[in-house]
């Protein structure tokens, strides 16, 4: 350990506790650390992508020594005497929050940087106490105390220019693509992705003006765009890092992106399609780090839970998933996979796309442009010995019936479907072609979902809950007796005053038993084998989304905006 280091000694202690960084990372910051005098080890780590600022700040804070300051608390005005220049304070990511006679109180990213505090002392005669405070927060309320409230984002968009950028010189594109303002902005619009936790970026030209739009928790939001004339600048920019044809603008393109930023590592996935005005472009971040492969974690819980462990237990069979578009099907399949990947059993998948990749599982990248379609994948899958087979999605009768051909020759298969509802996933399979028979003796279990957002536990509300609601939606079935209070969110600085902070998921389980298997051979409704299928006790999603409401974790709201039985 270097001699600059030695006082990190507990930040660094608990990063590499918590798996943020590694020894060799910090051999690389001990590096660029000889080279970069000015930039403390706190500094490098989030400078270098190694660690977010949060990270850095949570771990001062873990330390013991240190306390953490909330944003609201940053003072509108300086309170730091005239003598200390704003560059030092920017250099250093430093905000006066207040003084006595005896000492100052500061808000610093590094506390633990000597040479700041001793500096601080000198010029100010004062005792000096450091708090901590993230990064770039610092950074904002520098902005609002010395410039003119602008955010870092708004000072890109400026320096963007106004200047007209066309598309016709490919050249000049590309020279305007790499220089350091569209780049900046490129990043920024990233960066405000991973703070927000967003898993969409949409980036949308029009006539008029260009739109950025993030998907929080299910819900788009807009934020801070640049001018409508940078448009071909910053998607050129995009299609560039996903080595896409920058001089395509008539077809759709796909690509990937891997980054790290904010100390986390990042695949993005990017489609572009071509508009009346541009090219929209859409980027699906996928967290490494965040995401969850637990059913506890993900909403799964007592019956429902018991369930589909059984159900996946069974040594063959088929397993499907449904729901639309964004239900987190994708998320429960690798939780499944994640239960059965085994030294014992062999896993295959085929996927388009590979969305995770996953330790020990052979996953195949199904590319229909070169015939390598889920169907000529699977008949090949079969000749590999696998003992489960995991199918993207059942598109097709060709798809299906191979599947139901692998579960009659003992394997294990796992797909998606894309219905409303678990008994809607049966009569799907009927109208696709799928012999009644064939269907009955390999369906196992028909598992349906829709993400919900979680209220923020710091800020929700609760109140009881009107007689009218109660009545209207049964609430006594799951409250029996004394008071129902439901929450409502309100927003808070831990959740971007948006009242939710992150999402679950509500769920149905239809299992199959012999009483449905009669129902599907004489070619019953949908509406007929969910009837039955809540008679034999199945719990369904509008109503486990009642329950996950009357205990606090969402709202009624919520439950109605997803559920369409509301």
């Amino acid at each position: 350990m270097t001699q600059q280091a030695e006082p990190y000694q507990a930040l660094l202690g608990i990063l590499k506790q918590r798996d943020k960084v590694s020894a060799s990372e910090l051999k690389k910051v001990e590096r660029v650390k000889k080279t970069s005098v000015s930039e403390s080890l706190p500094q490098l780590l989030v400078k270098l992508g190694l660690c977010s600022e949060l990270d850095v700040a949570d771990a001062f804070v873990e330390s013991g020594l240190y306390e953490k300051v909330k944003p609201e608390l940053y003072p509108l005005e300086t309170q730091l005497p005239e003598n200390i220049s704003l560059r030092f304070l920017k250099q250093y990511h430093l905000i006066g929050l207040g003084q006595d006679e005896q000492s100052i109180t500061v808000a610093m990213m590094d506390p633990e940087d000597e040479f700041v505090i001793d500096s601080l002392k000198l010029i100010t005669g004062k005792n000096i106490v450091a708090k901590v405070g993230l990064l770039s927060e610092i950074d904002a309320a520098l902005e609002v105390q010395y410039g003119e409230g602008r955010t870092a984002m708004e000072k890109t968009i400026e320096d963007l220019g106004g200047d007209d950028i066309g598309e016709e010189d490919l050249e000049h594109l590309k020279d305007l693509a790499s220089e350091a303002p569209v780049i900046k902005m490129v990043n920024l619009i990233m960066q405000r992705a991973i703070e927000t936790r967003a898993s969409d970026i949409h980036i949308e030209p029009f006539e008029q003006s260009l739109k950025v739009r993030l998907r929080v928790d299910g819900v788009l939001k807009e934020i801070d765009a640049p001018s409508v004339k940078s448009t071909a600048a910053v998607i050129s920019r995009i299609k560039i890092m996903a080595k896409l044809n920058i001089a395509e603008r008539r077809l759709p393109q796909d690509g990937r992106i891997k980054v790290q930023m904010l100390g986390k590592e990042l695949d993005l996935r990017v489609s572009t399609i071509p508009t009346m005005y541009g090219e929209s472009v859409v980027i699906r971040l996928l967290d490494k780090e965040n995401t969850v492969f637990d059913f506890q974690a993900l909403g799964f819980e007592g019956r429902h839970l018991d369930q589909f462990l059984d159900v996946l237990a069974m040594p063959h069979g088929i397993i499907l998933i449904t729901g639309p578009t964004g239900s987190g099907k994708s998320t429960s399949m690798y939780a499944a996979l994640k239960v059965l990947n085994t030294s014992e059993r062999k896993i295959i998948t085929v996927e388009d796309p590979v969305e995770y990749q996953m330790e020990g599982v052979n996953q195949i990248q199904a590319k229909p442009q070169i015939g390598l379609t889920f169907a000529a994948a699977l008949r090949s899958i079969v000749r590999q010995d696998p003992d489960v087979i995991m199918i993207g999605e059942m598109r097709d009768l060709e798809t299906a019936r191979i599947a139901v051909q692998s579960a009659l020759t003992g394997h294990l298969v796992l797909s998606t479907l894309h219905t409303n509802d678990a008994a809607g996933g049966v009569t799907r399979l009927l109208d696709m072609g799928l012999e009644e028979y064939l269907l009955t003796s390999t369906v196992n279990g028909i598992l349906a979902q829709r993400l919900v957002r979680k209220l923020c536990p710091d800020c929700k509300a609760p109140y009881p809950a009107p007689p009218e609601v109660i009545d209207e939606l049964r609430l006594r079935r799951f409250a029996p007796e004394g008071d129902i209070i439901l929450y409502k969110p309100v927003g808070c600085a831990a959740c971007r005053d948006m009242g939710y902070r992150g999402r679950m998921a509500i769920i149905e389980f239809l299992q199959m038993t012999d009483p449905l298997r009669k129902l599907i051979m004489a070619h019953e409704e949908a509406g007929a084998i969910q009837k039955l299928a809540i008679e034999e006790g199945m719990t369904t999603m509008f109503e486990n989304g009642l329950i996950r409401a009357i205990k606090g974790t969402t709202t009624i709201e919520e439950v109605m905006r997803v559920t369409s039985e509301a």
